[in-house]
């Protein structure tokens, strides 16, 4: 599963560290029974957000003889509950298990079948979820009466970690295998979705149809799925295997440009893994208000309304690509081969992370996947309180407590180090026979190791214990002795943190513009000293060149090293280290300055173009007048957009009146980023034309760029015609605000949707605030969204009582008492 972007979190979490709690050990479920196969029978009453079921659950006793069987159900009413359909049990229902008694005591060589007629109510379910503040329910109806006439009305489903037992009785623990086939009852005019393959439709008297899935092979049941709605489906393919987009109507022309590089996806990560894509379709649907990001469900994966993109954002950057990646991956890495335990996911999410930047490196190349992995480790780096987790841990809270920045993003770290210490071939090849030897099993992280370590014939032992089942990284400082007479540097670094690491690392020693690679090796201990040989003295010594290494490095480079090192290392995190330290130098050193000016307009790669751009500081009068004419060539002639887009962004504050004619010619761009970038440019200067401008765009839907640059000119223009996207935007909005002024009045379009009768509004602010909440309140800024949501409920109750008679209103005022509500 891919988390949700949360907007706020790298500005909440720096510098905030939390205590921990690891007080409760969890080790991975006892296997009493073992599931076999389930077969289920599922029909709706949606306006009622019910479900109503039949299970039939083959099961047998995984070793010992049992007389007994405990199944996952929550938030249900049982009617049935028999042997086979015909002999009825003696059973309890309470904390949200089934205590059933047997016939008999059954051995591990007998299998059974129990059969459960029952309604699935999720919205009587109070389990905690991971990101969102909705209650982990499993089940989700969405706008099931039709009262938002602006949101289909679907139906779907997310089982991690263990909510798929809200909507069908099973042993809701990831080391469980069952086959399954399922049929979906649906009013005739919704398409379904579901794990495995659509046998055959049949068309009832009632104006339903029931679809029949089956799925042969084994998974965990987190991983079973049904997703319903009035989707479009775009058919592609890999060799003979279907791959299908499921998409809005509105979405349909473009759904091969987001979706599209799928099938080359399945064969490069089968070719690479030396294990063909194990399933027998593959199909991905968008679905609204999904919580999660997106989700793997087997042979379908689920993704959230962020992947949904048009050309004028497409022709910037698919920023979904990763995603696509990711939920993939996990095809091999999470449903194949299944972690045993929530304690273990970074066997199913640091692989599906790390897929992130294998894709990337091999469609875009090296510096492409670098930035990403950049950030990914900025994602650990922003979060203090990450650093005393095990990357495999045992004792937590919650079982969501481990969907964080360890599981995923620290562990592509980690894999991408022991990557580089292994060298590809026997990498790859060790995922490999870790796949053929667990494939259909449930694993853990000791299996890894067992397999790298047959394939490279390398102890790893060290390598896990450091950073499987340990915390932390590495913390340096580095400090340098040059011996003339030698010819060697002394390059001694202290670690600070406990415990001590030992680790392969890599220092690049450049004489006369050229490096020379060491390869070294740290012991576990406070100081390590390594004596490198030069022939002149060297311009820069650079450690850690690739960052590789996770850590924390105190290195004090002179400005003059920096440009050395910007000038001559070929690595994306050199040169990415050169320009941020550059640009504390620029206003006070005129090479520093020069330096930055070129990585913004000629670096060879556009992501390092745009960091640059945006660490010009304009406000100083000589970067100013540098930095003008190198930006208007960058806006108008550079080859990627989202280059130009940051550079008539800075062009904005230089001088909007200046370079108001470029904005304009600008904002026929067929990039959604520069037509925005275009747009908030003339808006300082002429509200009128940056409205004109706005009225030109006929697309509903254009993309977060867009539509922040439109909900900011209609605020500022007070164009209520546009309430549905300032409410959209709001939250972000208010954190692009520059000035406390700023934030006033984008406050004014909140303030105009609270006091006025705009139900879909109302509910947009609402729930964009609950999604982020559980994040937000961690940190200071959380208070502040408590504030908002208590100053909309006083506005709206406000309006409420100046029109008594209004429902709408009154239904509205509840909407935001019920919000509150949750975020106590």
């Amino acid at each position: 599963m891919k988390k949700g972007i949360i907007i706020l979190i790298s500005i909440l979490t720096i510098g905030y560290t939390r205590a921990q709690d690891y007080s409760t050990y969890h080790p991975s479920a006892t296997m009493v029974n073992d599931l076999v196969h389930t077969k289920l029978k599922v029909g709706f009453d949606i306006p009622n957000e019910k479900l109503f079921g039949e299970a039939w659950i083959t099961l047998k006793p995984h070793f010992y003889p049992t007389d007994s069987l405990t199944l996952d159900a929550k938030g249900m009413e049982i009617s049935s509950l028999t042997l086979n359909g015909t002999k009825a049990l003696k059973y309890t229902y309470t904390n949200d298990q089934l205590k059933i008694k047997l016939d008999k005591s059954y051995t591990k060589n007998e299998n059974y079948t129990v059969y459960i007629k029952y309604i699935a109510i999720p919205g009587s379910i109070k389990q905690k979820g991971s990101e969102a503040i909705q209650d982990a329910r499993g089940l989700y109806f969405i706008n099931p009466r039709g009262e938002n006439k602006d949101k289909p009305t679907q139906i779907w489903t997310q089982g991690e970690t263990e909510s798929n037992s809200c909507w069908f009785p099973t042993i809701d623990k990831p080391n469980q295998k069952t086959s399954e086939e399922i049929y979906i009852t649906v009013p005739d005019k919704y398409v379904t979705l579901s794990n495995g393959t659509l046998k055959n439709q049949t068309k009832n008297a009632d104006g339903t149809r029931t679809d029949y899935w089956k799925f042969d092979k084994k998974h965990a049941p987190y991983l079973f799925f049904m997703g319903i709605g009035e989707f479009s489906i775009v058919k592609d393919k890999w060799k003979n295997i279907p791959v299908d987009y499921y998409v809005d109507k509105e979405y349909e022309p473009y759904a091969k440009q987001i979706f599209g590089d799928t099938p080359s996806m399945i064969e490069y990560f089968s070719t690479l893994l030396q294990y063909p894509y194990p399933w027998e379709k593959y199909s991905q649907m968008v679905a609204r208000d999904y919580i999660s990001g997106a989700m793997e469900n087997t042979t379908c994966t689920l993704h959230e309304e962020s992947a949904l993109q048009k050309p004028g954002q497409l022709v910037d950057k698919n920023i979904w690509e990763p995603v696509i990646a990711h939920e993939l991956f996990h095809h091999w890495f999470g449903d194949l081969a299944t972690t045993e335990s929530w304690s273990n996911l970074p066997v199913n999410e640091s692989f599906a992370n790390y897929s992130e930047y294998l894709w990337l490196e091999h469609k875009y190349g090296k510096d492409y996947a670098e930035e990403h992995r950049d950030n990914e480790r900025d994602g650990y780096m922003y979060g203090g309180e990450n650093f005393a987790k095990d990357l495999i841990r045992f004792k937590y809270k919650d079982r969501e407590d481990m969907m964080d920045a360890v599981s995923y993003n620290k562990g592509g770290l980690i894999l991408h180090m022991l990557r580089n210490y292994l060298g590809d071939d026997a990498f790859f090849a060790g995922m490999s026979l870790y796949l053929k030897t667990n494939e259909y099993k449930a694993t853990e992280a000791h299996q890894l190791r067992l397999a790298w370590e047959e394939v490279s014939g390398k102890d790893l032992n060290w390598f896990f214990n450091q950073w499987f089942f340990g915390n932390g990284h590495p913390k340096l400082k580095a400090a340098y002795a040059y011996n003339e007479a030698k010819k060697t540097v002394t390059v001694t670094l202290t670690q600070s943190q406990e415990p001590k690491f030992q680790f392969p690392l890599d220092i690049d020693v450049y004489e006369n513009g050229k490096p020379t690679r060491h390869h070294v090796w740290a012991k576990a201990a406070e100081t390590n000293s390594f004596e490198l040989p030069y022939k002149s003295k060297p311009q820069l010594v650079n450690i850690n060149p690739d960052k590789i290494l996770l850590c924390e490095l105190n290195d004090d480079k002179t400005t003059e090293q920096y440009i050395i090192q910007y000038k001559y290392a070929p690595e994306y995190s050199s040169r990415k280290e050169a320009v941020s330290k550059l640009a504390d130098a620029q206003t006070s050193n005129a090479e520093a300055l020069e330096t930055l000016l070129k990585a913004a307009s000629s670096d060879k790669f556009e992501g390092l173009r745009t960091f640059a751009i945006s660490k010009l500081d304009e406000t100083n009068p000589t970067v100013k007048q540098k930095s003008a004419s190198v930006l208007e060539k960058i806006a108008t002639s550079d080859s990627k957009t989202l280059v130009q887009a940051k550079a008539i962004k800075q062009l904005a504050s230089i001088d909007a009146s200046k370079y108001k004619d470029l904005f304009i010619k600008s904002f026929n761009s067929p990039s959604y980023s520069v037509k925005a970038a275009s747009i908030l440019g003339v808006l300082k200067m002429d509200k009128n034309s940056a409205s004109e401008l706005v009225s030109k765009i006929d697309d509903k839907n254009p993309g977060s760029d867009l539509s922040l640059a439109i909900a900011k000119t209609a605020i500022v223009t007070k164009d209520n015609s546009k309430l549905s996207v300032i409410s959209k935007n709001f939250l972000n909005l208010l954190l692009s605000a520059e000035s406390q002024d700023e934030a006033d009045t984008y406050f004014e379009g909140l303030q105009t949707i609270m006091m006025g009768d705009y139900p879909n509004e109302t509910q947009t602010v609402v729930d964009s605030i609950l999604k982020i909440y559980p994040q937000a309140k961690k940190y200071s800024f959380g208070e502040v969204m408590l504030q908002i949501m208590q100053g909309s409920l006083q506005m709206k109750q406000q309006a409420s009582n100046a029109s008594p008679l209004n429902k709408s209103l009154k239904d509205q005022v509840n909407y935001i008492t019920n919000g509150l509500n949750k975020m106590k």
